[in-house]
């Protein structure tokens, strides 16, 4: 009596923080079905959904020069910082390389320092090397602010698989490497996916350094744009609201798509601990 009732308790906990979570999202969706120029409020729906302005916004925002931007980004982050984390999270989790632990507790420390504290020394640092304005300006800054988090991540996944698979391995003559690829890599699926979902949210969401070191908005990332978008339909909610619903539904896609390997990460981590 006592489990189920836990359970019950559990269970409507998370019923009210996924509603919490998907009440803005909806307000922002039914929002934008208003006429341009209105201002509505609550979940009032429209006697008329404009789904129009859903066209407009597509048209108005250069949705798919932004795309693009965000997915020259991306590409140039992702695979790079889910390389990065994946070899140092082998070197520190399972080589244990000399002095392997200061070196972890190095990158526990960069998870403490604020972004924003970069900013200004990131934009001179652009400015001398000659990538300012350039997706460049963004990309390496990010693939720096991703290592943390994406090797204390992969450190944890890689200790925690059993030693004697890599033994074994080794006593059949394989090497490192190969022990890395045929041993390890297969088992992390999950976790190497759920890490790219989340270094993918990163970098396709990131405003700061789009907006300080890149000037043209089109080569900005989506969330970005959405400022200079912003600035010229300030006043339209409606369509402002349409913008932001095309900003998140790659995002959204790309969860969708990915969703059985995060689930399936988070429940390992679960039973790990």
């Amino acid at each position: 009596m006592h489990n189920r009732l836990r359970e019950t308790v559990g269970l409507l906990v998370l019923v009210l923080m996924s509603l919490a979570t998907l009440i803005p999202f909806v307000v922002m969706f039914v929002t934008a079905l208003h006429p341009a120029g209105s201002s509505p409020a609550g979940f009032a729906w429209p006697d008329e959904p404009h789904w129009e302005n859903f066209g407009r916004a597509f048209v108005d925002s250069d949705f798919v020069v932004l795309a693009g931007s965000s997915a020259t980004i991306v590409l140039g982050v992702v695979p790079a910082a889910l390389l990065f984390a994946t070899l140092g999270g082998f070197a520190l989790g399972h080589v244990r390389v000399p002095g392997s632990t200061p070196i972890f507790l190095v990158f526990l420390l960069g998870l403490t320092i604020p972004f924003e504290a970069a900013i200004v020394p990131l934009y001179y640092q652009a400015q001398d090397l000659g990538t300012l304005n350039t997706p460049w300006a963004v990309i390496l800054p990010l693939i720096g602010w991703l290592m943390p988090f994406g090797i204390f991540w992969m450190r944890g996944q890689f200790a925690a698989i059993p030693a004697e698979l890599a033994e074994a391995a080794h006593l059949d003559g394989a090497s490192s490497v190969q022990v890395l690829r045929y041993v390890h890599l297969p088992l992390l699926t999950p976790a190497l996916v759920t890490l790219g979902l989340l270094q993918f949210l990163t970098a396709w969401n990131n405003f700061l350094l789009s907006i300080v070191l890149i000037d043209d908005p089109s080569r900005r990332t989506m969330a970005g744009a959405l400022a200079a978008f912003q600035g010229e339909h300030s006043v339209d909610v409606p369509l402002m609201c349409a913008a932001a619903v095309l900003l998140m539904a790659p995002t959204l896609l790309v969860f969708l798509l990915l969703q059985r390997h995060f689930v399936k990460a988070v429940l390992a981590g679960a039973v790990k601990g």
